[in-house]
């Protein structure tokens, strides 16, 4: 018997509604940075150059902090699998507070920038840095509200034994966490990517 091959849009119809969503978004969030960055590019970033521009050492260690938030996050869906909800809250909360470790770095980032001259009023490149890494805060304090979200209903389950059982063998749970985990991997992906064009423009 012949087997039909499965189409693109009918593989999309068999989504839940909620990855359909994510997906659709993270496409929509990434054709914003990639106009964005193109905007950045065209802004005549060679200007910076006599500005003494140098990337700020905030910027670096966020970049490691985001690298290393990708390592726990990325832990979430194996300890569901394992059926260790402490090892999941533990992973998750690492995640969350390394998001917020990044995200203050950022500000400082921002500081740093001003303390050489490149401020968001000032030449168009300098003010697509701010727009730019301002936009990724945005998008990733968005995962992280819907990982507090998370948390609180893992911390009121964990008092239950019954309702542990129930989450940790609820198969919409497990898609909970991997489209967490895939758009906080994405958020990763984009900073990474600005990071090395900032890097390489200046």
């Amino acid at each position: 018997m012949k087997k039909t091959k499965t189409t693109w849009f009918q593989k999309i119809e068999k989504m839940h509604p909620y990855q359909t969503l994510m997906y659709l978004g993270m496409l929509g969030s990434g054709l914003i940075f990639l106009f964005m960055t193109v905007a950045f590019l065209a802004s005549g970033t060679g200007n910076m150059e006599g500005l003494g521009f140098k990337m700020p050492k905030s910027f670096i260690i966020s970049t490691l902090v985001i690298l290393i938030s990708g390592y726990t996050v990325s832990k979430m869906l194996l300890h569901f699998k394992e059926e260790s909800l402490n090892k999941l809250k533990n992973s998750l909360l690492s995640t969350f507070l390394l998001g917020v470790l990044f995200t203050a770095l950022q500000f400082l980032g921002w500081r740093e920038l001003g303390t050489m001259g490149i401020d968001f009023r000032g030449l168009p490149s300098g003010s697509f840095l701010y727009v730019l890494s301002g936009i990724h805060i945005f998008h990733l304090i968005g995962a992280m509200i819907f990982g507090i979200i998370m948390l609180v209903k893992y911390n009121r389950t964990e008092k239950d034994d019954i309702q542990h059982l129930l989450l940790l063998t609820n198969p919409y749970e497990k898609m909970r966490i991997t489209l967490f985990t895939t758009y906080w991997h994405f958020m990763d992906l984009i900073w990474l990517l600005l990071f090395l064009i900032f890097v390489l423009t200046f």
